[in-house]
């Protein structure tokens, strides 16, 4: 899948993955890069508690920027990463992004990466500005507030309705840029425009200028609410991405409030009628907004639909 692949750079640095028997003397200084931890998954392998040993007696933990946690994130070798991580707050003084599930498709499908709580690592590391996650299966965000974090980006076939929730009720004054992949139902997903109430109404976010709200199924629905929804106002990007969006979603947001202040909105992998891109092209790019309408979808007969409903596809599910 494109949208699901190793991230090259993390929070402004470029990754470097810690290698196995490393040679401290080998490594690049500790703040130039985001660490990504990854270990294979084989018996032959290096284990994994031994792997994150070396990796916190090698490198200046105070001086870390990024993180990146790749596989495995928990096994049955002893090793629990978020844990560790939490238990290493008094040393990753320096700590300003985590990332956590970055795995490829050959390495897990996006719906079987475990998720847990986010709240104690967000609890732990109150100086966090960019949290990103990929996976969605147990995945909890009980966070009433956090003052530091300017970057909340997850990535899912299928995030659960009640952390989509969470996070829209949380409390974040400094988070500039939120992106959601809600996914598919049949894959944990599920969340409804009232689940992001409190994030369309434009409560407890104030510095939020980026909102994307992707590979959803319902995306003509969020469409609808955006036209009116008063968190619109504020962005300067909007992406409707990756989803299912079709012509009644696209002509709610035209004929809702005024979008000629946004610098970018990405409607890509969607399935626009041509005479309705045309319409989006002619009455937004004049007034200087950049309109992504790539990778237009073609709806496909389905035998199991009832009916034989034609059916639309969201980017990312399994």
């Amino acid at each position: 899948m494109p949208h699901v692949h190793h991230v090259e750079q993390f929070h402004g640095l470029p990754v470097f993955t810690f290698p196995p028997y490393a040679d401290p003397t080998d490594l690049p200084d500790a703040g130039a890069v985001a660490w990504r931890l990854h270990c294979g998954p084989y018996p032959t392998d290096e284990p994994s508690v031994t792997y994150w040993k070396r990796f916190t007696e090698s490198v200046d933990l105070e001086r870390v920027r990024a993180l990146i946690l790749g596989s495995p994130w928990y096994d049955d070798q002893g090793g629990d990463s978020l844990d560790e991580l939490i238990g290493l707050r008094a040393r990753f003084t320096g700590l300003r992004a985590v990332f956590l599930g970055d795995l490829e498709y050959e390495e897990a499908m996006i719906s079987t990466i475990e998720l847990e709580d986010l709240g104690a690592l967000l609890d732990a590391y109150p100086g966090l500005r960019e949290l990103a996650v990929r996976g969605g299966d147990g995945l909890a965000f009980p966070v009433t507030g956090h003052a530091n974090l300017r970057v909340l980006r997850v990535e899912s076939g299928g995030l659960p309705p009640g952390a989509a929730a969470q996070i829209a009720a949380a409390h974040l004054p400094s988070l500039e840029r939120l992106e959601l992949w809600l996914g598919d139902e049949d894959y944990g997903g599920g969340t409804t425009v009232e689940d992001l109430a409190p994030l369309l109404a434009g409560e407890g976010k104030p510095a939020l200028r980026h909102l994307g709200l992707q590979n959803s199924l319902v995306q003509d629905e969020l469409a609808a609410a955006l036209a009116t929804a008063p968190v619109v106002r504020r962005l300067t990007s909007l992406s409707l991405s990756m989803g299912t969006l079709g012509d009644q979603g696209a002509r709610a947001l035209l004929e809702g409030q005024s979008l000629a202040h946004l610098r970018e909105l990405d409607l890509s992998h969607h399935y626009l009628g041509e005479d309705m891109m045309l319409r989006i092209w002619t009455e937004l790019e004049p007034q200087g907004v950049r309109v992504d309408l790539t990778a237009r979808q073609q709806e496909e007969d389905d035998a199991y639909v009832e009916e034989g409903e034609p059916r639309r596809y969201i980017a990312v599910s399994e």
